[in-house]
């Protein structure tokens, strides 16, 4: 597939708050893959992905946030969908299990974001599970907006007559072949701006296989599935003034002893990949190791969508496309200081300014009170201020830089956060 991604040059997470949507139509397609461990991919994957790791960009990633720390995630399906989907970890977007009892939809989906910035967007899902677009998405629910889906399949796990749930759970692959017959319908006739297709048969055949023959011929109907997207993504290109991204990922990793469980942050259940249908991917991109929160930032870049400063703070990715200025931000407590620091990937004279808030009022739809604590070279890489004179006990940081945001919290001592298995 041609390398359809333009470099946004001189942009934040997006492009600035009020810019129309590009000339040419910038769309989006992201496929979730349920539970394809990075080894298994590498090793199964057929010549349609091989084509687009090829043509475009292949980048081992993580799930789970960063271990032991606040931003520590189960690798869990529904956490693992909706870090994608809100560019967040779970410690925001509380979404800890498969429940999905309170999700928190302040932190909004990118398909709200962008319907709220261009409400003549078109969106789209195509989907297993009911519950992606009910509760994670949260279609029709005041608190997430009234969003409502332009277009939409799902649900087909509850039709038993059309798919009968046999024991093998081979019926999981049958609606796989609806949700992307659909999908793949609707964008060629469609193109929606941007659309999720989720499949759920490669996690259905791990978690009764495991490493297995029959995990790599579920990953095989994938290579055939996303060849199905990627022809119709063609079709679009040669007959309309659009530019087409296609992010293919996972959600999750899966043990290594037999590769049937996941849920725990063990190294394989962490490491997960995507592929991107550019080359032009960036130099956070290439230093590595990216993560399934760094999709959203990607998605909005592309789609030189503008997102309000207020969620671009909270966004715990960095875009993988056009230039950035600042990631993996630090904050560490000394007695009398606190030590702030980064990594710099835009180059002198860069400067970067530095925000802070002792309050978290955005978790319950507020505004919180940000304080400059100063503008430093970004190639400094560090700031240390007094906590004298910002006295708290918790405290949300954000690195301002030229073309992207970071953020970084201290959290006062408590209990980890919530686990679990699946």
């Amino acid at each position: 597939m041609k390398n359809y991604c333009l470099l946004l040059l001189g942009w934040l997470t997006c492009c600035p708050a009020g810019a129309g949507p590009p000339a040419r139509a910038h769309k989006v397609v992201f496929v979730i893959a349920d539970g394809i461990p990075a080894d298994v991919l590498e090793k199964a994957a057929g010549p349609n992905i091989r084509q687009l790791m090829a043509t475009g960009t292949y980048l081992r990633a993580h799930v789970g946030g960063d271990l032991g720390t606040y931003t520590q995630t189960p690798t869990i399906s529904a956490p693992g969908y909706n870090n994608l989907l809100t560019g967040t970890w779970g410690y925001k977007h509380n979404v800890w299990d498969n429940a999905i009892k309170a999700p928190n939809y302040h932190y909004a989906s990118i398909f709200r974001l962008l319907k709220e910035a261009r409400p003549t967007a078109k969106i789209a899902i195509f989907s297993t599970w009911l519950d992606n677009r009910t509760k994670l998405v949260g279609e029709g629910l005041p608190a997430a907006g009234n969003l409502r889906f332009d277009y939409r399949a799902d649900g087909y796990e509850r039709d038993t007559v059309a798919f009968l749930h046999d024991k093998g759970s081979l019926y999981t692959h049958a609606i796989d072949d609806k949700v992307v017959a659909e999908a793949a319908n609707c964008l060629q006739a469609n193109g929606p701006d941007l659309s999720w297709v989720y499949l759920e048969h490669t996690d259905d055949m791990g978690h009764r296989h495991g490493d297995s023959p029959e995990q790599l011929r579920a990953v095989g109907y994938v290579d055939e599935q996303v060849g199905r997207l990627r022809a119709a993504l063609a079709y679009r290109t040669q007959h309309y003034p659009e530019d087409w991204l296609l992010v293919l990922t996972t959600d999750h990793g899966r043990d290594a002893q037999t590769g049937r469980n996941h849920g725990g942050q063990s190294d394989r259940e962490r490491t997960t990949w995507l592929a991107l249908s550019t080359k032009d991917v960036n130099a956070y991109a290439r230093r590595g190791p990216v993560a399934i929160v760094d999709i959203l930032p990607t998605i909005a870049r592309f789609m030189q969508l503008p997102l309000p400063a207020a969620a671009q703070r909270e966004l715990d990715g960095v875009p993988l496309l056009g230039p950035v200025s600042v990631a993996a931000p630090r904050v560490v407590p000394a007695p009398d200081s606190l030590r702030i620091g980064w990594t710099a990937l835009g180059a002198p004279p860069e400067q970067v300014r530095v925000w802070a808030t002792a309050t978290n009022r955005f978790k319950t739809g507020g505004t919180d009170d940000y304080i400059l604590l100063g503008t430093v070279p970004l190639a400094r890489q560090r700031l240390a201020v007094s906590r004298a004179a910002y006295p708290a006990a918790f405290y949300k940081i954000v690195l301002e830089g030229t073309h992207n945001t970071a953020n970084g919290w201290l959290m006062p001592p408590g209990p980890p956060a919530p686990g679990g298995t699946d």
